[in-house]
């Protein structure tokens, strides 16, 4: 017997679904390069769409303020409503405010650059750098984001989940890099997390960017989650292997503090894995 075909609202219904799915899906690769840009033709292969569909998108987010085009190269970026948009949330505001203070402070301790990423579904996004601290290589840059796995903040967040939780991440992460990159990064990737797993906190003496040394651990909500990571980077000449454990001991204590700004904010425990 032949299915009954769909009411057309149903199919409309999924249809807008569909699109408003795929357009928040660029939104967040537009927001993901803030100081570079992208290109349409990049960005139609990194988000698997065809270049029509893409620019047709584009046009909207543009006439919306959500995505600019900047007049000299054509490249896309973010746009202003994305910032006004933020303004809504005044406990992430107040405590981003309070972080800065905080990752600035552990920064000029540690003679090193600090960084406080959140934690977005299977992604991170940098929150805030600090430190004036040359380090070549490293994309912890306010607004970029990444799969968690590629960096040690992301895997020192991964630590704590639940192992079906974090099978389930690794595995979108894994797909992630390698529809953006290919497979020549995983095995260093799998370096640092084997390296990170015998140390108990995100650790990389170099396994993904040569001469970057990285150390991070979870940043905790009142609830519990791991809804960010702070990070040190800095060369092996001033984090070497040695100095692993009072790296450790002082990311735990800026740590601390951390959270318990945190805790002030009842909305810093909402859609941590969304």
């Amino acid at each position: 017997m032949k299915a009954a075909a769909a009411p057309p609202e149903a199919a409309a219904e999924r249809h807008g679904t569909r699109s408003l799915s795929r357009g928040l899906r660029l939104l967040r690769m537009v927001a993901a390069r803030p100081q570079f840009g992208w290109r349409l033709s990049d960005l139609a292969a990194a988000s698997q769409l065809d270049r029509g569909t893409v620019h047709r998108m584009l046009a909207c987010l543009v006439e919306e303020r959500l995505v600019l085009q900047r007049a000299s190269d054509r490249h896309y970026f973010p746009g202003p409503l994305m910032f006004e948009l933020g303004l809504a949330l005044p406990d992430q505001l107040q405590f981003q405010r309070r972080a800065e203070v905080l990752v600035a402070a552990f920064a000029r301790r540690m003679a090193g650059v600090g960084v406080l990423v959140l934690r977005s579904g299977n992604e991170y996004v940098c929150s805030v750098r600090a430190g004036t601290l040359p380090v070549t290589g490293s994309v912890l840059y306010p607004g970029n984001r990444r799969p968690l796995f590629t960096t040690a903040a992301g895997v020192a967040i991964l630590q704590t989940l639940p192992a079906a939780e974090q099978r389930a991440v690794l595995l979108d992460n894994v797909a992630q890099e390698i529809a953006r990159c290919g497979t020549e990064r995983l095995a260093a990737l799998q370096r640092m997390r084997e390296r990170s797993d015998r140390h108990g906190f995100g650790v990389n003496l170099g396994d993904v960017v040569p001469g970057v040394h990285a150390f991070a651990v979870p940043v905790r909500n009142g609830a519990g989650q791991a809804f960010a990571a702070l990070c040190l980077l800095g060369p092996p000449g001033l984090y070497g292997e040695e100095r692993i454990g009072a790296v450790h001991a002082e990311l735990l204590a800026a740590q601390d503090k951390l959270a318990a700004e945190a805790a002030r904010f009842p909305s810093m425990t909402q859609g941590v894995s969304a």
